[in-house]
């Protein structure tokens, strides 16, 4: 999945909240707080129910300009990068990619079937979230 649009608020405010919402993940996953410098190569585990638990790697953190992390799963590795450009001080230009690798014939089958009925959804959700943060300055 792929996605790029243009908001109207800095890049630092888009590049705060992604950065404040990551850091909130990782508290609430670990116990443990850190700051925006430890976090790149930082792995840890997530749980997300009972029996569904994936491993998070943040493998870029460039301050105002890209974070990328990976989830893995026993099914899935997910890689997902938000670049973010300034145009000019009142706004930015987002660029989120979104890859998935399945593990298995079976999976992959599986998530190509669901995942082409789906992206409609998740690409219509995430522009309602980018909306939001843009409401939010």
């Amino acid at each position: 999945m792929e996605i790029v649009k243009t908001l109207n608020i800095p890049a630092s405010f888009f590049y705060d909240k992604v950065m404040d919402s990551v850091l909130f993940d990782v508290r609430k996953a670990t116990g443990k707080s850190v700051t925006r410098k430890q976090l790149k190569n930082l792995e840890y585990i997530k749980q997300f129910s009972q029996n569904n638990r994936a491993r998070i790697i943040i493998e870029e953190v460039i301050d105002n300009q890209s974070y990328k992390f990976r989830t893995s799963t026993t099914k899935n590795d997910f890689v997902v990068h938000y670049q973010i450009k300034p145009i000019d001080e009142k706004s930015c230009e987002v660029h989120y990619t979104e890859q998935m690798e399945s593990h298995g014939m079976l999976q992959k089958m599986n998530d190509m079937i669901l995942g082409t009925m789906l992206m409609y959804f998740k690409k219509r959700r995430f522009k309602k979230m980018l909306g939001m943060i843009e409401e939010s300055y």
